[in-house]
């Protein structure tokens, strides 16, 4: 490599003494150019790293302040929600809007959300929050903001208050000799069991007698009496009876009656005409908690 070197010195040597003075003093002017262009691009380069780094510090505190928000925002407790349905938001296929005033929600791309809170409040929401759309569904549970409502976090059904009050048994096996106690009080409770097998079996495995003689079945039974009695159990020997689904909720949840048929559609898609009119019924006379 040394001998290279020497080699282009002799060579720009030989260049040198075959030059004019005229041709050495041009050059020397080009040359004196290009380094003041180099300078010039240098002078820019540093002025332009020296406002990056200006920029990647405010970015930095951004940021930072950007953490603090969302670790206040994502401080306990959550509202709990229920995703209803999850929109494809986008606006090249609607028509422009004439105006000054635009809504900047209409304009955003991607995926939206909407939401129903444990307050009963249904909310549209066209920025999602911390957690990625595409990983929600409809039916499940978020953690969201109480005055934002963007959602931090996903939540496990376990937290659901309706999960504790609710238990869907499709196939119950229960049968009337594993109530305990019917023995003491035969003849009550072969009473009790005939009343319960024409009120809410017959009418469901005999529906043809019913039509045929003109007789309108009952809606439903209301048992009552302190716990352990044996109140569940016949209900569940009653749906085994007539292979139905156990569908048991505590009273209180009768509130969510939106959520009860939608979990006695999902066990049986052929009721959902029925739960439709059901609920339809219900907000008709504007009282949830009035079941026809």
């Amino acid at each position: 490599m040394a001998a290279a070197m020497v080699e282009d010195n002799s060579f720009e040597d030989d260049q040198l003494t075959s030059m004019s003075s005229d041709d050495i003093v041009r050059a020397s002017r080009l040359l004196d150019n290009e380094i003041r262009i180099l300078k010039g691009f240098i002078l820019i380069l540093k002025e332009e790293l020296q406002r990056t780094n200006l920029e990647l510090e405010s970015f930095k505190e951004k940021i930072k302040d950007n953490q603090d928000k969302i670790k206040l925002n994502k401080q306990l407790p959550y509202l709990v929600g229920n995703i209803v349905e999850i929109l494809e938001m986008n606006p090249e296929d609607e028509a422009e809007e004439d105006g000054a005033n635009v809504d900047l929600d209409s304009q955003r791309k991607g995926k939206c959300v909407v939401l129903k809170t444990s307050t009963r409040q249904t909310i549209f929401l066209p920025v999602v929050g911390l957690v990625d759309p595409d990983k929600l569904k409809p039916g499940d549970l978020v953690g969201v903001n109480k005055d934002s409502y963007l959602i931090l976090d996903t939540l496990p059904s376990e937290y659901d208050s309706r999960v504790k009050a609710m238990e869907v048994d499709e196939k119950p096996t229960e049968d009337y000799n594993d109530i305990g106690g019917l023995e003491k009080q035969i003849s009550m409770s072969k009473q009790a069991i005939q009343e319960l097998v024409e009120a809410i079996v017959l009418p469901m495995t005999h529906k043809e007698r019913f039509q045929k003689l003109g007789i309108r079945p009952p809606k439903g039974v209301l048992l009552y009496g302190p716990p352990g009695t044996g109140k569940t159990l016949m209900a569940r020997a009653c749906a085994a009876q007539t292979n139905a689904t156990f569908l048991k909720l505590a009273g209180p949840q009768l509130v969510q009656i939106g959520q009860i048929f939608g979990t006695m559609v999902a066990c049986h898609p052929s009721t959902k005409k029925l739960a439709d009119l059901a609920v339809a019924k219900i907000q008709i006379r504007g009282n949830i908690r009035t079941i026809p």
